[in-house]
């Protein structure tokens, strides 16, 4: 269907650049929002001694325990539980890796990944058997990272920034 302007061109132009720059801009609050939590939950989790433990009350150990039998893949829980403070360690470091990937923009798509992978690990195994399923956030935080698996971080980004050099220097 044709547009029909009653407008002058300035302000037209002016309506398209303003929406323009919100599409351009969306991911940010997301990259932020994901880049913080992700950052914070790894260093919770590396700087929380108890949990840091293979039992006891508030350990990964026992944590994984107590969600064995009621995850939907019990085989990944026994994997972790072969050696939990080595697995605890894995999951703080990757969150870490992540959240500081995202907020920078580095291999932002990559980080966004391995977000969704913990996201989705943590969904079947710690919070499966949260009813209502909307209830557990592992699935929302899955949800979440998708956006920035498919668009990765094209402004104020590490990569965009990347990119931007390597035009320059191909002489485009």
């Amino acid at each position: 269907m044709a547009h029909m302007r009653t407008d002058s061109h300035t302000s037209y132009v002016r309506h398209d650049d303003w929406r323009e720059s919100a599409t351009r801009y969306a991911l940010i609050p997301l990259r932020i929002f994901l880049g913080v939590t992700f950052i914070y939950a790894g260093l919770d989790k590396l700087t929380d001694s108890t949990f840091m433990q293979a039992s006891g009350t508030g350990s990964i150990g026992a944590t994984m325990e107590g969600v064995r039998d009621i995850s939907a893949i019990p085989s990944l829980v026994d994997l972790s539980l072969k050696n939990p403070v080595a697995f605890g360690y894995a999951i703080a470091l990757g969150e870490l890796a992540v959240g500081i990937g995202t907020l920078l923009g580095l291999f932002a798509r990559v980080a966004a990944l391995g977000g969704a992978l913990i996201s989705l690990s943590l969904w079947l195994t710690v919070s499966w058997s949260t009813e209502p399923y909307y209830y557990g956030n592992d699935l929302a935080y899955l949800m979440a990272w998708l956006p920035l698996v498919l668009a990765g971080a094209s402004v104020f980004s590490v990569d965009a920034l990347l990119a931007e050099r390597r035009r320059n220097s191909a002489g485009l």
